[in-house]
Protein backbone atom coordinates (compact mmCIF):
# COMPACT_ATOMS: atom_id res chain seq x y z
CA UNK A 1 0.00 0.00 0.00
CA UNK A 2 1.54 2.93 -0.98
CA UNK A 3 1.13 6.00 1.93
CA UNK A 4 0.11 9.80 1.40
CA UNK A 5 1.97 10.05 4.86
CA UNK A 6 5.11 12.31 3.82
CA UNK A 7 8.13 10.08 4.60
CA UNK A 8 9.47 12.69 7.11
CA UNK A 9 6.73 12.36 9.21
CA UNK A 10 6.53 8.27 8.77
CA UNK A 11 10.38 8.17 10.22
CA UNK A 12 8.85 10.43 13.32
CA UNK A 13 5.81 7.87 14.10
CA UNK A 14 8.41 4.67 13.90
CA UNK A 15 11.06 6.27 16.33
CA UNK A 16 10.91 6.94 19.52
CA UNK A 17 8.15 5.24 22.25
CA UNK A 18 5.61 7.86 22.34
CA UNK A 19 2.04 8.18 23.46
CA UNK A 20 -0.87 9.02 20.79
CA UNK A 21 -4.10 10.31 21.68
CA UNK A 22 -7.43 8.90 19.79
CA UNK A 23 -9.97 10.95 18.96
CA UNK A 24 -13.14 9.44 18.46
CA UNK A 25 -16.85 11.40 18.07
CA UNK A 26 -20.36 9.39 18.63
CA UNK A 27 -23.74 11.69 18.36
CA UNK A 28 -21.69 14.51 17.98
CA UNK A 29 -19.71 13.89 21.24
CA UNK A 30 -15.83 14.19 21.26
CA UNK A 31 -13.79 11.34 23.51
CA UNK A 32 -10.23 12.06 23.42
CA UNK A 33 -8.10 9.03 25.19
CA UNK A 34 -4.41 8.12 25.12
CA UNK A 35 -3.15 4.95 23.38
CA UNK A 36 0.00 2.78 22.53
CA UNK A 37 0.30 2.45 18.60
CA UNK A 38 1.91 1.42 15.65
CA UNK A 39 2.61 2.43 12.69
CA UNK A 40 3.47 1.09 9.30
CA UNK A 41 2.75 1.82 5.85
CA UNK A 42 0.08 4.55 5.95
CA UNK A 43 -1.54 2.53 8.72
CA UNK A 44 -2.08 2.31 12.23
CA UNK A 45 -2.65 0.16 14.39
CA UNK A 46 -4.16 0.43 18.26
CA UNK A 47 -5.45 -2.17 20.54
CA UNK A 48 -8.24 -1.02 22.49
CA UNK A 49 -11.63 -1.71 24.50
CA UNK A 50 -14.48 0.03 26.43
CA UNK A 51 -15.67 3.31 25.25
CA UNK A 52 -13.07 3.98 22.19
CA UNK A 53 -13.69 0.70 20.60
CA UNK A 54 -17.56 1.77 21.21
CA UNK A 55 -16.82 4.79 19.22
CA UNK A 56 -15.02 3.42 16.85
CA UNK A 57 -18.23 0.79 15.54
CA UNK A 58 -20.55 3.54 15.43
CA UNK A 59 -18.54 6.06 13.35
CA UNK A 60 -15.13 4.93 11.93
CA UNK A 61 -13.78 8.88 11.08
CA UNK A 62 -10.90 9.12 13.86
CA UNK A 63 -7.85 11.08 14.42
CA UNK A 64 -5.00 10.16 16.34
CA UNK A 65 -2.50 13.15 17.71
CA UNK A 66 1.17 11.86 18.61
CA UNK A 67 3.67 14.71 20.88
CA UNK A 68 7.11 14.21 21.20
CA UNK A 69 8.77 16.62 23.75
CA UNK A 70 11.65 16.74 25.58
CA UNK A 71 11.20 17.81 29.47
CA UNK A 72 8.03 19.09 29.09
CA UNK A 73 8.93 21.48 26.06
CA UNK A 74 7.39 19.51 22.69
CA UNK A 75 9.75 19.05 19.77
CA UNK A 76 6.75 18.42 17.12
CA UNK A 77 3.58 17.21 16.96
CA UNK A 78 1.86 14.81 13.96
CA UNK A 79 -2.28 14.84 13.60
CA UNK A 80 -3.15 11.93 11.57
CA UNK A 81 -6.63 11.77 10.06
CA UNK A 82 -8.31 8.45 8.81
CA UNK A 83 -10.94 6.00 8.68
CA UNK A 84 -11.03 2.89 11.09
CA UNK A 85 -11.64 -0.65 10.70
CA UNK A 86 -12.24 -2.60 13.79
CA UNK A 87 -10.43 -5.96 13.45
CA UNK A 88 -12.15 -9.18 14.74
CA UNK A 89 -10.04 -11.67 14.22
CA UNK A 90 -8.47 -13.43 16.96
CA UNK A 91 -4.69 -14.14 15.71
CA UNK A 92 -4.60 -10.52 14.32
CA UNK A 93 -5.83 -9.40 17.37
CA UNK A 94 -2.85 -11.02 19.44
CA UNK A 95 -0.55 -10.19 16.47
CA UNK A 96 -0.69 -6.34 16.53
CA UNK A 97 -1.10 -6.99 20.55
CA UNK A 98 2.58 -7.96 20.77
CA UNK A 99 3.83 -6.16 18.08
CA UNK A 100 2.68 -2.65 20.17
CA UNK A 101 3.54 -3.98 23.20
CA UNK A 102 7.38 -5.02 22.27
CA UNK A 103 7.23 -1.43 20.98
CA UNK A 104 6.82 0.11 24.54
CA UNK A 105 8.34 -2.79 26.43
CA UNK A 106 5.42 -4.44 27.37
CA UNK A 107 4.75 -7.97 28.64
CA UNK A 108 3.79 -9.28 24.99
CA UNK A 109 0.24 -10.97 26.60
CA UNK A 110 0.05 -7.78 28.39
CA UNK A 111 -3.89 -6.03 27.60
CA UNK A 112 -4.67 -9.53 25.46
CA UNK A 113 -8.41 -8.82 25.96
CA UNK A 114 -8.59 -5.51 23.80
CA UNK A 115 -9.54 -5.63 20.13
CA UNK A 116 -7.56 -4.09 17.05
CA UNK A 117 -8.36 -1.27 15.50
CA UNK A 118 -6.50 -0.17 12.21
CA UNK A 119 -7.01 3.41 10.75
CA UNK A 120 -6.22 4.06 6.97
CA UNK A 121 -4.91 7.31 7.56
CA UNK A 122 -6.37 9.98 5.09
CA UNK A 123 -4.19 13.09 5.52
CA UNK A 124 -1.11 13.54 8.37
CA UNK A 125 0.47 17.24 9.46
CA UNK A 126 3.30 17.88 11.08
CA UNK A 127 4.38 20.81 13.12
CA UNK A 128 8.11 21.39 14.61
CA UNK A 129 8.10 23.70 17.42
Amino acid sequence: MESGVPPAVEALLTGDRVVAHLATSTEDRPHVAPVWYRYEDGTVEVVTTGRKLANVRENPRVALSVQHDADGHPEWAVTLRGTATVVEDEAANREANWRINEKYGADPDDWSENTLVRIDVGSADLQRY
